[in-house]
């Protein structure tokens, strides 16, 4: 079976994917296997090996990061129903100072989006944008401008969000270096989105008519969790990750395997910070932000958590089964040498999430679909290292970055919940994410030229 013929089926199973999600409505779940079965049918695959394939690879990617996306879901829902993400947002704002606020806006987002949906992000955060542009008489644009953003780029490109962790686990890319290089990544493009709101949101008038103040809104809430307290949940398994990806380094882990001790403190903290113990402590320190008086309500909310990342566990899996079948697939050679041919490396990543995004509105299908069709030929694209796979994670997310328009629930959320109207939406929120995505993919590709 020629090249030609296998890319062919594969584009053609991407038109068909897009058609039935965008025109017909169908759950991407089931567009998915549906397309795993297709291209293993017109690629000669016998039905036995494609029923095998497409069951194993839903289950090896769900084994893999299936329980490191329930337990981010149920941190994330703690959050947003204890009242600490707006703790977080306010100890933002006395660090930066309210005479920053377009800026304390983008990295409250920036903090926000690593935990929490950001649409629920966006809903929670809106009084607080609104008061703020309300007091500095700024138009609620350029506030909603900087929080989209800032919630965008971690949302898109750190974990425990699932779209990062599902193409981590897809690309087999390390999850603590993931993290970081998401994190660095992400200040820049939060940076650009708080700039773009400033020069474009300015110019779109939108009156914030908020009739409370910060201190007002907060105190409205009741008694909220401390500072550090809303940020253990977040804090602590990312440093768990971040030490298990330290002691593993070479030179570090063959210092600590020479003698007893170390080595039995390299396994301590191989256990602790692996990403399904990091998360299932995060959740239980989640869970002691709780007050008394909400302690009945523990089960409720972790069983929302639960409920809220089905839908996600469910395209992540059948992701998995899609990339399983391309992965028996000869694919890796013929884009490989096509692409390196061409010499455009992370923007084929790139160039797929974002057709996948701009055509279907969900950046976390985006992800996980491309993921799953680049995992085959990570080798051949030149970025088979750890550093090159997280790069490619990247480049991912810069595409379903590009763009959120009529077709993303999250256009619709700012827009609706920051008064705008469509033009307005088109400019400020369509507008704000392609700049995020170019700029994402130009950082991709500086790091990949000096480091690769």
């Amino acid at each position: 079976m020629t090249g030609p013929y296998i890319l062919t089926i594969i584009f053609v199973a991407i038109i068909l994917m897009i058609v039935a999600i965008v025109k017909f409505k169908q759950h991407p779940f089931l567009v998915l296997i549906l397309t795993a079965i297709f291209v293993g049918l017109f690629t000669g695959l016998d039905g036995a090996t494609i029923i095998a394939t497409v069951k194993s690879g839903f289950g090896n990617i769900l084994a893999s990061i299936g329980i490191v996306i329930l337990a981010g879901t149920m941190i994330g829902t703690i959050l947003e129903k204890t009242g600490a993400a707006l703790t977080m947002a306010n100890s933002i704002l006395n660090i930066v100072g309210e005479k920053k606020s377009v800026l304390t806006m983008g990295m409250t987002g920036y903090v926000t989006g690593i935990p929490v949906f950001c649409d629920s992000g966006f809903v929670i955060l809106t009084p607080i944008a609104k008061a703020l542009a309300n007091s500095n008489n700024m138009s609620l644009a350029v506030m909603a401008t900087a929080l989209s953003g800032g919630l965008y780029a971690t949302h898109c490109l750190v974990p425990p969000t699932p779209g990062p962790i599902a193409m981590a686990g897809t690309l087999n890319a390390n999850l603590g270096l993931t993290i970081l290089i998401g994190l660095v990544i992400s200040i820049p493009v939060t940076l650009i989105a708080i700039l773009y709101a400033m020069l474009v949101g300015r110019r779109v008038h939108i009156p914030a008519n908020s009739d409370t103040t910060v201190s007002e809104l907060l105190d409205k809430y009741g008694k909220l969790p401390s500072a550090l307290h809303s940020f253990a949940p977040i804090l602590v398994p990312i440093v768990l990750i971040a030490i298990q990806s330290v002691v593993n380094f070479p030179i570090i882990s063959n210092f600590l395997l020479k003698s007893s001790i170390g080595e039995f403190i390299k396994s301590v903290l191989t256990f602790f910070g692996d990403p399904v113990i990091a998360l299932i402590i995060g959740v239980f320190v989640a869970m002691t932000l709780i007050p008394k008086s909400s302690k009945k309500e523990t089960l409720t909310w972790l069983s929302d958590g639960i409920t809220n990342s089905a839908s996600i566990l469910a395209i992540t899996g059948a992701g998995g089964a899609l990339g399983a079948v391309l992965q028996k697939l000869p694919i890796a050679d013929v884009v490989g040498e096509l692409v390196l041919g061409l010499g455009i490396g992370a923007v084929l990543p790139f160039l797929i999430a974002a057709l996948l995004k701009t055509a279907m509105g969900s950046s976390t299908v985006a992800m996980i679909t491309t993921s799953a069709m680049i995992a085959p030929m990570i080798e051949s694209l030149g970025f088979g290292s750890d550093l090159g796979r997280v790069l490619v994670i990247m480049a991912i997310g810069a595409g379903s970055m590009t763009v959120s328009h009529a077709n993303d629930s999250f256009f619709w959320v700012v827009s609706q919940f920051s008064n705008m109207d469509t033009k307005a939406a088109y400019k400020c929120q369509t507008g704000v994410t392609a700049v995020m995505g170019v700029t994402t993919l130009a950082m991709v590709l500086l790091l990949s030229k000096l480091f690769l």
